[in-house]
């Protein structure tokens, strides 16, 4: 079946070139193929649109109106076309991202400068929250979510798996020694997440089956605020890598028993999630392409 577009092109290339054959020596198609193509459109309008001669075409005078129009409409598709084009060429409007804090900072920010050079028309929005949040009631456009997804209306991409490391901090260790075995943490200061028991289940081998879900001291609901009580001495936290890599490297925390922890774990896994939407599409993609090699997982 041919493409109703590609009739109208035809009648159009037979107006302006004044006849069938110039037409088809323009487009390089069969006089035929022109031919049939002007008749079909003629059968489904039930009216005449040329006027046949041996020596001339010329448009009906309801060719005349339908051709305007169709002049028209072919170039707003051309239009539409190269927009979409252009826009997955060079992608722009703006793009809201979500994540929780701590990968917002140690991971997002770093790379903004970069992306923003790369795609100066797309206006990043970032949203930084230590909870799920619904997509579509606040308006996110993409979300950086760490461990399994519950949602399955969801697209998911995956970007890696930031392993879970116990940590502490040399002054915490000095003062408090070095837990020696998993039951060992029973007799130390530990750091945990309010009303989340699935954050405060420890991946770690050794661990009594009643406390793998460890009972902490200390509780807050933000990872990042973890992470600076742990660096302050205030005892052992179970911390995604993403958010401490440099801490562990410059010293200001230590690993302890990584031979210990289990892995792989959910909560290990990265995922950007969003809803299908050819509209922002080539934003979205140009963001995971971008971001995905740079992370430090």
């Amino acid at each position: 079946m041919k493409s109703r577009t590609e009739d109208l092109e035809l009648l159009v290339a037979v107006i302006d070139s004044g006849g069938f054959s110039a037409a088809a020596r323009q487009l390089d198609v069969p006089v035929a193929r022109v031919s049939r193509a002007v008749q079909r459109l003629e059968r489904q309008l039930d009216t005449p649109l040329l006027n046949r001669t041996t020596r001339s075409v010329t448009l009906t005078s309801e060719g005349r109106v339908f051709v305007e129009q169709v002049r028209e409409g072919l170039g707003r598709l051309a239009e539409a076309e190269e927009a979409m084009r252009l826009s997955r060429e060079r992608p722009s409007g703006p793009l809201r991202v979500d994540a929780a804090t701590p990968f917002m900072l140690h991971q997002l920010v770093p790379l903004v400068s970069g992306f923003r050079a790369c795609y100066p028309g797309i206006e990043l929005e970032l949203s930084a929250s230590d909870d799920i949040i619904n997509l579509l009631e606040q308006r996110t456009d993409v979300a950086i979510r760490i461990g399994g997804l519950e949602d399955s209306t969801l697209h998911a991409r995956p970007l890696g798996r930031s392993p879970l490391q116990l940590v502490a901090s040399p002054r915490y260790l000095e003062c408090h020694g070095m837990p020696v075995s998993p039951t060992a943490l029973r007799d130390h200061r530990l750091l945990g997440f309010m009303n989340a028991d699935k954050l405060n289940r420890w991946p770690v081998d050794g661990l009594p089956r009643e406390g793998a879900n460890i009972r902490p001291q200390l509780s807050t609901s933000s990872g990042e605020v973890m992470r600076q009580l742990c660096m302050a001495g205030e005892g052992i936290a179970c911390l995604s890598r993403f958010m401490i890599r440099d801490d562990l490297i410059q010293g200001r925390l230590v690993s302890l028993m990584a031979d210990r922890i289990i892995s792989p774990d959910p909560r290990e896994q990265v995922q950007a999630v969003y809803y299908r939407n050819t509209a922002l599409s080539s934003r979205i993609g140009a963001f995971l392409d971008f971001i995905a090699p740079r992370l430090t997982l």
